[in-house]
């Protein structure tokens, strides 16, 4: 090879080595510090003390808590990504229509969006109060129940409840990796079908869907991450409990390094849950082009 072939070779990792330097530091400093931290005692202000092995991963493992963390935060992603892209691809392919308003529609689906997930959940929480809440109030007053239900201070109710405001805050969100989507989706193929005699339903299932499962599948990989350490909904709304029944693990691991000051063993969450989310995207990449008919 030429030295001005070898040349035009590296001229492009030389143009990107600055950023692709500071990516990695800022990506690996965190990772290693958790390492760290997870492999000694470290007190509640953060002072590295002596060096324990894998003590602290199984003091985790043995506490019940985390396990029925880990088992609520598989059902709260499956339920709230579930959920979230069954209503979304509706709500997509109605607003993708051309109708009068559709631009007054879009921005309202799009609005929640742009407030605060902690203020949407204080929101919430404020609707699901015992005693002044607008659900409550709207039940009561509709005749469908005859007092107050104790939403959040009920395990059978606090985590569904929790699961469906999830739902609903990630629409938006998907809804617009969905429209931007089906906005590349050619019109002709749809007058094509028609003329040939294809029903709506076969247009949906042969046309849209096919061309519209790669923007699903990002929505879903995009989704599961920002599900899955999903903070301020269950922080704020029930922080926990109650009795710890709405723990998932990114809530487990603040109430171990802040509350209970462990933060050697919350260090050893954050960890898991890497690895778990690092797990789950690589199995989903890799299998996508299995589904399709590409090779693996």
């Amino acid at each position: 090879m030429s030295r001005s072939a070898f040349s035009r070779l590296q001229a492009p990792w030389l143009l990107i080595a600055p950023s692709l330097v500071l990516a990695l530091f800022i990506i690996s400093y965190p990772i290693f510090n958790i390492i760290w931290q997870s492999l000694h005692d470290v007190s509640r202000f953060g002072a590295i003390r002596d060096f324990t092995g894998l003590q602290n991963f199984l003091t985790v493992f043995e506490d019940p808590v985390f396990l029925a963390s880990t088992r609520r935060t598989l059902i709260w992603t499956v339920c709230v990504v579930g959920g979230t892209v069954l209503i979304s691809v509706p709500v997509a392919l109605v607003l993708n229509q051309d109708f009068h308003g559709r631009g007054v529609a879009r921005t309202i689906v799009m609005l929640p969006w742009s407030v605060s997930l902690t203020m949407t959940a204080v929101v919430w929480r404020w609707a699901f109060n015992d005693d002044y809440g607008m659900v409550n109030v709207t039940l009561q007053r509709m005749g469908l129940i005859s007092g107050p239900i104790h939403w959040l201070a009920t395990p059978e109710f606090a985590f569904p409840v929790e699961i469906a405001v999830g739902i609903l805050v990630s629409i938006p969100f998907t809804v617009t990796i969905l429209l931007g989507g089906l906005s590349s989706v050619p019109g002709d193929i749809y007058e094509a079908a028609r003329i040939d005699g294809a029903s709506a339903w076969q247009q949906f299932r042969q046309l849209t869907m096919p061309l519209l499962r790669p923007f699903i599948n990002m929505a879903i990989l995009l989704n599961v991450i920002y599900v899955f350490n999903s903070f301020p909904i269950i922080w704020v709304m029930t922080q926990g409990g109650p009795d710890n029944s709405t723990h998932i693990l990114v809530t487990y691991l603040y109430e171990l390094g802040f509350r209970l000051g462990r933060p050697g063993e919350a260090a050893a969450v954050s960890l898991i849950m890497l690895v778990m989310l690092f797990v789950f995207s690589i199995a989903y990449l890799r299998l996508q082009p299995a589904k399709e008919g590409e090779p693996s």
